[in-house]
């Protein structure tokens, strides 16, 4: 039975309108809640919640006049918003929500005694979280409780989960350090820094060894979207199912030669470095420092070989550039 009737009697301040923020707020109102989005005056955003028909305020009058403030801003400047806006302004009893755990768990915010502490975590981007609702249907959602004060957190918790859509598909109850551990890692050692760092692996061993950069291109990177599409769909059990046998034999025989015990040992030092804190430390000193390391981390990926290929590549492909006609046809050259 839905749960949102918990706050139909109050009032959520959303604070950010990006992906997320959106998202949420947008949802929540369709859900019949009380909804204003606290962001900065006359900015992209305020014009944007405008424009959707969301009453909007700015953060320190937002939370002043919420029972619930949800926090969709980015992690690294949550708590300079907790300290300028939200804890001087909202109310005992009232009900502080995060999407993500980390600032909590790493206690860069040490909230307040007198309020409840929740996480209400989408597993997909706000723009699905958004077309999903719109069809009448939902993305599954963790949730966890921190800090009780109320006597009423997990309920609150779970309308407010309710109110975004995802009551409709699966809510799945864990803690912040569940979820910021498991999440940081699967960022860092699967989605985001183990599969790019696997793709360009791949492209450079084949373009040492004399083969076309484009195809080179094409087998690691391109097609990537066809094996994850099938995981996506149905595990992998039906990439299996849709890949030839010959595909199969090599995932076998050949995928625990390049993912092997070292690589496992290494992902659980990745993992240790999450839980003991070390990430987290490094994480906000570097952004307090400016992001130089990131930076030029960044750029370095942005001037790899696989991006200059992929660049030629990709506007060549039509059904990601609708609007441009005709594919052209791309100069190869072996690679020297």
């Amino acid at each position: 039975m839905s749960q949102v009737n918990a706050l139909s009697s109050s009032r959520i301040a959303v604070l950010g309108y990006g992906s997320q923020g959106r998202a949420h707020a947008l949802n929540l109102a369709e859900s019949g809640l009380d909804v204003v989005v606290g962001v900065r005056k006359d900015g992209p955003s305020w014009q944007r919640a405008q424009a959707d028909g969301l009453k909007v305020a700015e953060p320190a009058a937002a939370v002043r006049d919420a029972d619930l403030v949800a926090v969709l801003t980015p992690d690294m400047v949550q708590p300079a918003l907790y300290r300028e806006a939200i804890e001087p302004n909202l109310k005992p009893g009232a009900v502080l929500l995060f999407a993500h755990g980390f600032n909590v768990h790493f206690k860069q915010i040490s909230p307040r005694s007198d309020i409840d502490v929740v996480l209400v975590a989408p597993k997909g981007p706000g723009a699905l979280v958004r077309s999903e609702y719109e069809r009448g249907r939902g993305v599954p959602c963790l949730y966890a409780v921190h800090q009780d004060a109320s006597g009423h957190a997990e309920q609150r918790a779970r309308a407010y989960a309710d109110g975004i859509g995802g009551g409709r598909a699966l809510l799945i109850k864990t803690d912040f350090r569940e979820e910021t551990e498991t999440d940081l890692f699967g960022e860092q050692a699967v989605l985001c820094g183990g599969a790019s760092e696997l793709v360009t692996k791949g492209f450079e061993t084949l373009v040492e060894a004399g083969y076309q950069p484009e195809i080179a291109y094409y087998e690691v990177m391109h097609e990537l979207k066809l094996i994850v599409d099938l995981f996506y769909e149905g595990g992998l059990a039906r990439m299996l199912q849709f890949v030839s046998e010959t595909a199969q034999y090599g995932d076998y025989v050949s995928g625990p030669r390049v993912v092997d015990a070292g690589v496992k040992a290494r992902m659980k030092e990745v993992l240790r470095d999450i839980q003991d804190g070390t990430f987290a430390r490094n994480w906000t000193a570097e952004y307090a420092a400016g992001l130089p390391n990131y930076q030029r981390l960044k750029q370095a990926d942005l001037d790899h070989p696989i991006e200059q290929v992929g660049q030629k590549l990709r506007a060549r492909m039509a059904w990601l550039q609708p609007e441009k006609s005709g594919a052209g046809s791309v100069s190869l050259k072996k690679a020297g």
